[in-house]
């Protein structure tokens, strides 16, 4: 009985987020830079969703699948930097039962879901470069709508089962998360029984969302590069690598930093380094990704400028 009464503590109580509680001279100033960070990326991000679907020549299937990595990161960011920036500011840094469920859940289906998103607008980019005229016909809308909700469908399978699993491991009134965040390899961490099967389908699943997803994209891009070499305009070239460019860059930040939290047995990893590096793509990499669409793309900065141009025209109408 005693043993139960434990085992429920956490849940009736929840849980303590230690995040940066071992470096208190940084943790004002990480609130005023991820504050900062937070409002850039809402900024950028909307900006984005709002310019792919009111301009008319930004309907295509890049920018409708770069407006829902848009969505993802505004979503993913708004599940995790409010509670971290309370819990920067509180000294108790509590969060509820519920809210850490919720997190867990939010966080994982998101961050699944834009792993196989990235993987998908590789494809979408493979096409467009290296079979330009069939690229209408093969990117159809319902072709576009459908690799999406693949990816959005995925990432909530997962989900579900990961956060089954880990809800269901006793954590013997073990309430202290060496953490900023409600992450399944740092709850793994509390339970207070063998969790090598866990450790096992987190292994698992992250093979699926991460190794399987970058060898495709790896392979596409092998392709792209190949398509790109036989252009004989060195215009045709610079415009080819521009557009693949910004994609590069955001799956080289993303998955890197994914892989190495991941990728390792729970009980290996360093907290400070998975701290930083979780802080990296939840927080750092969600604020670039429009900066590195945008500043990158002629088509999206001149859609901008249109648009702020019959905005502040009406305003003066």
């Amino acid at each position: 009985m005693a043993m139960e009464r434990s085992t429920n503590a956490s849940s009736l109580t929840g849980f303590i987020l230690l995040g940066f509680s071992d470096y208190p001279q940084l943790q004002e100033p990480l609130f005023a830079v991820i504050l900062i960070l937070y409002l850039l990326t809402i900024v950028g991000n909307t900006t984005i969703i709002l310019v792919s679907h009111v301009e008319p020549k930004l309907h295509t299937p890049m920018y409708f699948f770069l407006s829902h990595l848009s969505f993802l990161d505004l979503c993913f960011t708004s599940s995790v930097i409010p509670q971290l920036l309370v819990n920067l500011w509180d000294p108790m840094k509590a969060i509820t039962y519920g809210g850490c469920v919720v997190q867990l859940c939010v966080s994982l289906a998101l961050g699944s879901t834009e792993c196989v998103l990235l993987a998908v607008m590789s494809y979408d980019r493979y096409v467009a470069i290296c079979r330009p005229l069939q690229y209408t016909a093969l990117m159809h809308p319902c072709l576009c709508i459908a690799l999406a909700t693949l990816a959005w469908l995925s990432g909530v399978a997962t989900t579900l089962i990961q956060s089954t699993l880990t809800l269901q491991l006793p954590f013997c009134g073990y309430r202290q998360v060496d953490h900023f965040i409600c992450e399944v390899p740092v709850l793994i961490k509390l339970a207070c029984v063998d969790t090598t099967f866990n450790e096992a389908v987190l292994f698992v699943a992250a093979v699926l969302f991460l190794i399987v997803p970058v060898s495709f994209i790896l392979v596409s891009y092998g392709y792209i590069a190949q398509a790109v070499l036989k252009i004989k305009s060195t215009t045709g070239r610079r415009k080819a690598f521009g557009t693949c460019s910004s994609h590069l860059m955001v799956v080289t930040i993303f998955y890197g930093t994914i892989i190495f939290m991941y990728l390792q047995p729970a009980k290996s990893r360093s907290k400070d380094q998975g701290k930083f590096v979780s802080l990296c793509y939840a927080v750092v990499t969600p604020m670039l990704n429009p900066l590195i669409y945008t500043l990158r793309n002629k088509e999206v900065k001149r859609a901008l400028r249109k648009v702020l141009g019959k905005i502040l025209g009406e305003n003066f109408t």
